[in-house]
C-alpha cells in the first residue's frame, strides 16, 4: 500500500484515508544464499479497495543548507509537516533506488494506544525519503530509526522488508503513543523497534503480521534494535519476564485468529511452495493453533529463481485446506476469491472469507531483485498492476530516467477511467475474467507464463550487453528498453483482451483451430460453428438443485 512520496511536492494526489484491517499487503523475501542467480529478492503487493495502480518516480538531487521537505501522509494526502532536505538525494523507481536497495511493507497495526497524532513522518514517507537517502540496508535501517525519532511516528506498527546487493532484512515498529508536556510536545515521540537480519541462504516474509519473537540481545552483526524496546513494554506493562524472553510481536502485537488465518497464512503458503515440512504449521495457518507459531525463516528445498517468487505472489491456497476454488463460495467457476468484507455472519456464527496472496484489491505489485554480480545501478523492478493472479510483471531497470507512458501517475485515477492506463487495461481483462473465473484465467495464465519466461531469458541478454558499457550510455539503452518493454506488454494485454471478449462472450466458448483463430461456418459471412455452452461445475449444479430443486425441475 506504498505510495511514492515525492521530493518537495507541495500538491500531492489524495488518497482517502483507508481501513487497515488484517489483509492489506504482502512480502517475501529470499536472500542471495536461497536464490537461484545470486540476487536477494523482495515481492510486495500493494494491496487496497483505494490505491490506483502507477510507478513512481524521482530524480537525484542536490540542496542548499536551509532547504525544506513536505512530507504528506500517504494514506490520506493529510499534510504533516517540513523537514530539512538532505544535501543529496539518490534516484528512485517505485520501491527501488539506483543504488539496488530495496523497501517494501506491510501494515500489521499493533496496538492502537502507541499511536502518535502529533508525528511527522508516516511509514510511507519513512521508505521513500529513506531510499533518496540511503545506499545500504543498514544505512536504511539508521535512517528510519533517525527520522521516526526525530520527527515523531505518525502510522501505526509496521513491518519493513529491506534489502541491499549483500543483505536481507526484517524491521518491525511501532510509535510510542502521545504523551504531551506543558508546551504540547510528545514527551513519548519515536519508536520501538528491532531487525534482523535473515540468515544468507534462508526465505522470510510478513503479511500484515508482526513476525520477530525473541531475538538475540548481543549480535549487532545480525539483530539491531532500540536500546528501551524492552523497557517500554514493561512501563506499558506489555511485559514482566526476562530481557532474554522478550518477544517484540507478543508485546507489541498479540496473535488473534485475523492475524494467523488473514495473514501469517500467506507466509506459510510461500513457505509452503519453496521448502518441506511445512504442512505441520496447517492448523497454524487456519488459526487453530497460536503455540504451533510459524518460523521468521526457513531454508528452501532448492535454490529459488525469479519466477518461483513471480508465482508465488498469485497464490489462493491451492492444495491446502483453505483452497478458494473448491469450497460453494467459488461459484459456478471455481473463483479464487471472495468479495469484502472479511467476515460474515450466519445465525450469529462467525465465518471468514479467505484472504490469499492475490487478490483482487491490488493497486500495483512488484519483484525487485538487488544483483551483486552486476553494477549497481541494474537492479531490476519486475513490476505489475492490478490482481497478481491475472497481470504480468515486466522489467524495469532501477536506473531507468523515464516512467512507461502505460505506467504513468496522472493517466486515469479510481474514479476516472483512461483508456491508456496499465491499470485499466488489466483490471478490464480481470474483472471479466472473475465471471467464468476457471475457463477464462487459464488463457491469462498462458499470456502471463508466455511473457514473463521470454523476458527473463531476454534480461540476460540485456545484462550481457550494457553491464560493460559507460554508466550514461547504460542508463540510456536500460531506459529505452525498461520503457519500450512495458509498452509491449501494454499492446499485448489490449489484444488480449479483445481476443478474450470474442471468445467469450455472453457465457458461450467459440471454438479455434489455432489460438485466436476461431472456427466459422464456411460459408465466408464470419459466423461462428460449434459454439460450446460449458454451463456450470457440477458442485454449483448440485447447491442449485438443493436449493431451488423442486421449483426447476424438468417434468417428463
Amino acid at each position: 500500500m506504498n505510495r511514492l512520496f515525492r521530493t518537495l511536492l507541495v500538491t500531492a494526489v489524495a488518497c482517502a484515508a483507508m481501513v487497515r484491517t488484517a489483509g492489506a499487503c504482502t512480502n517475501f523475501i529470499v536472500t542471495r544464499g536461497a536464490s537461484k542467480d545470486g540476487s536477494a529478492m523482495i515481492s510486495y503487493a500493494a494491496d487496497s479497495h483505494q490505491l490506483y495502480g502507477a510507478l513512481y518516480k524521482s530524480f537525484a538531487g542536490r540542496y542548499k543548507p536551509g532547504a525544506m521537505l513536505s512530507v504528506y501522509d500517504w494514506d490520506s494526502g493529510r499534510y504533516l509537516g517540513d523537514i530539512p532536505q538532505a544535501a543529496r538525494t539518490y534516484a528512485t523507481v517505485g520501491n527501488m533506488n539506483e543504488h539496488s536497495l530495496i523497501i517494501a511493507e506491510t501494515t500489521y497495526g499493533g496496538r492502537q494506544e502507541l499511536h502518535d497524532p502529533t508525528g511527522r513522518i508516516d511509514y510511507g514517507s519513512l521508505i521513500y525519503i529513506t531510499l533518496q537517502r540511503a545506499r545500504t540496508a543498514r544505512e536504511a535501517i539508521a535512517t528510519i530509526v533517525e527520522l521516526a525519532d526525530t520527527y515523531g511516528y505518525a502510522s501505526s506498527g509496521e513491518s519493513f522488508s529491506i534489502a541491499d546487493r549483500d543483505e536481507a532484512w526484517i524491521m518491525e515498529l511501532i510509535g510510542k503513543g502521545c504523551e504531551l508536556d506543558a508546551e504540547g510536545n510528545n514527551t513519548r515521540r519515536g519508536i520501538v523497534w528491532v531487525a534482523r537480519r535473515i540468515p544468507d541462504g534462508y526465505v522470510s516474509g510478513h503479511a500484515n503480521q508482526a513476525r520477530i519473537t525473541t531475538f538475540p540481545l548481543d549480535d549487532e552483526e545480525n539483530c539491531l534494535y532500540a536500546p528501551d524496546v524492552i523497557s517500554f513494554a514493561r512501563e506499558m506493562g506489555y511485559y514482566e519476564g526476562p530481557d532474554e524472553q522478550f518477544s517484540f510481536c507478543d508485546a507489541y502485537a498479540p496473535l488473534d485468529f485475523g492475524a494467523m488465518r488473514g495473514c501469517d497464512a500467506r507466509v506459510w503458503a510461500f513457505f509452503r511452495t519453496v521448502a518441506d515440512d511445512m504442512d505441520r504449521y496447517t492448523d497454524y495457518a487456519m488459526g487453530h493453533n497460536p503455540a504451533n507459531r510459524l518460523p521468521l525463516w526457513v531454508k528452501p528445498r532448492t535454490k529459488v529463481d525469479p519466477k518461483t517468487v513471480f508465482d508465488a505472489m498469485r497464490d489462493h491456497y491451492e492444495g491446502t485446506p483453505m483452497d478458494m476454488t473448491k469450497d460453494l463460495g467459488a461459484g459456478g467457476h471455481g473463483l479464487p476469491y471472495r468479495w469484502r468484507p472479511m467476515e460474515f455472519e450466519v445465525d450469529g456464527v462467525r465465518y471468514v472469507n479467505e484472504r490469499a496472496t492475490a487478490t483482487q484489491q491490488t493497486g500495483f505489485w512488484f519483484v525487485a531483485q538487488a544483483r551483486p554480480w552486476l553494477p549497481d545501478d541494474m537492479g531490476i523492478l519486475w513490476f505489475g498492476v492490478d490482481d497478481a493472479a491475472t497481470s504480468c510483471l515486466t522489467p524495469i531497470y532501477c536506473c531507468t530516467n523515464e516512467v512507461p507512458e502505460c505506467f504513468r501517475e496522472g493517466d486515469g485515477t479510481m474514479l476516472r477511467y483512461s483508456p491508456t492506463s496499465a491499470f485499466w487495461l488489466f483490471n478490464r481483462v480481470a474483472n471479466f475474467a472473475y465471471l467464468r473465473y476457471d475457463l477464462i484465467s487459464a488463457d491469462i495464465r498462458r499470456s502471463i507464463d508466455e511473457w514473463e519466461q521470454a523476458r527473463l531469458e531476454e534480461v540476460a541478454r540485456i545484462d550481457a550487453a550494457c553491464a560493460p558499457l559507460a554508466p550514461k550510455r547504460r542508463v540510456r539503452e536500460l531506459t529505452r528498453y525498461s520503457v519500450e518493454t512495458a509498452g509491449a506488454l501494454f499492446d499485448r494485454w489490449k489484444a488480449l483482451d479483445e481476443y478474450l471478449l470474442v471468445k467469450y462472450i455472453d457465457g458461450n466458448l467459440k471454438t479455434e483451430t489455432a489460438p485466436g483463430v476461431f472456427l466459422d461456418n464456411g460459408n465466408g459471412c464470419d459466423i461462428p460453428d460449434k459454439i460450446q455452452f460449458p454451463g456450470y461445475n457440477e458442485k454449483w449444479q448440485r447447491a442449485v438443485a438443493a436449493d431451488n430443486g423442486e421449483i426447476l425441475k424438468v417434468i417428463q
